[in-house]
């Protein structure tokens, strides 16, 4: 985080109302059925949060008992809808539950919601993780870089006998021992990283402590206050950016759990040839690993729905890519000997997401 936290390129973020009566929200600021503007960032793409009736609902059916609906009946017809676009021209449509939180921090607006995928935290419209398979993002970020850390340590667990349980020992006193954490305001990659029985130290840079205070509170399965109170774990508020440029400290792991490189976003700092050879010198030998999320894996063919780009003015920019996937790899394999990139399917995002991990020496 979903730091300014999930991912996304191109998202909007809908409420739509069926129902055939007027609804008001105070915590949001509008009421049914005019459309209000959401507050916009200068550092994420700009989304809205619109409420509108369906047209279609206007038409049900009144056969009922005594020709009447009750308003339990007409209640039952209506229903809000969350809607996030997943690229140009495909959209994730469903229903929306419940609104468990919103507000709006320095950095971002931040929301809990309730959906087809269970409780979910979206951040500026887009969906950051979800309680329906937010572990398979964090698992897939966190605990192939840790394992690889030990295996270039030399000293991973790798008997065959060893039970899922038992899977994230190591033996005592062998690599990863401190991980650095970049984003992360979920708290759950914090919670993948402290399964590990080797982790000695673990710090986590937040540039916002508003949408940390919000998972505590709505989220306490992603890790919650659960993960603040241990005691190998250090929170800094602050720019994860600026701590790797100053600090001193080295570390086993550094896993980048951030928003996609957004043209002109203060996210693509976390993403140059600049700061990947500063994690690289903060990073121990032999065994220092380096993961960062790195967006959708585009198992949909996104330049399809871009035709026209580049094709009027000649620039021969049609059809070009639109995702980050394959550029973080590419500079990530210009400062490491290997960047290796992998990807897990994400429904409650849609579409497969993307990781590359880094390191030096090894095969």
């Amino acid at each position: 985080m979903k730091l300014p936290h999930r991912r996304k390129l191109v998202s909007a973020f809908s409420f739509i109302s069926t129902s055939p009566t007027s609804h008001s929200f105070r915590h949001h600021n509008f009421v049914h059925p005019i459309a209000s503007p959401r507050r916009t960032s200068t550092t994420k793409n700009k989304t809205s949060i619109l409420v509108k009736m369906s047209e279609s609902n206007q038409n049900y059916n009144n056969n009922t008992n005594n020709g009447q609906e009750t308003i339990e009946a007409q209640r039952a017809k209506g229903g809000f809808r969350y809607v996030e676009d997943v690229a140009p021209g495909l959209k994730l449509d469903m229903e929306l539950k419940t609104i468990h939180h919103t507000s709006i921090s320095d950095i971002q607006e931040v929301q809990v919601i309730d959906s087809y995928f269970g409780k979910t935290l979206v951040t500026d419209g887009k969906t950051q993780s979800a309680e329906h398979d937010e572990f398979v993002y964090h698992e897939s970020l966190v605990h192939p870089a840790l394992f690889w850390s030990a295996l270039l340590s030399g000293t991973a667990s790798s008997s065959p006998s060893s039970s899922p349980s038992s899977s994230l020992r190591h033996p005592p006193g062998t690599a990863p021992k401190s991980v650095f954490i970049g984003g992360g305001g979920e708290l759950a990659t914090a919670r993948e990283v402290l399964r590990h029985s080797t982790i000695s130290r673990l710090v986590m840079v937040d540039i916002d402590p508003q949408v940390i205070d919000v998972c505590k509170r709505f989220l306490p399965e992603w890790g919650g206050q659960a993960v603040l109170d241990h005691p190998k774990f250090q929170l800094v508020v602050g720019d994860a950016h600026k701590y790797l440029m100053e600090t001193k400290e080295t570390f086993d792991v550094i896993i980048m759990d951030i928003s996609d490189p957004i043209e002109a976003g203060p996210g693509i700092a976390l993403y140059t040839q600049e700061f990947y050879r500063r994690a690289k010198e903060l990073l121990s030998k032999p065994n220092g690993v380096f993961v960062t999320q790195a967006g959708s894996a585009d198992f949909v063919p996104h330049p399809h729905a871009f035709p026209e780009v580049g094709g009027e003015n000649g620039d021969g920019d049609a059809g070009r890519e639109t995702t980050c996937f394959a550029p973080i790899m590419n500079t990530l394999a210009t400062v490491f000997d290997h960047a290796v990139p992998y990807s897990c399917p994400v429904a409650s995002f849609g579409e497969d997401w993307g990781f590359v991990m880094a390191f030096d020496g090894g095969e």
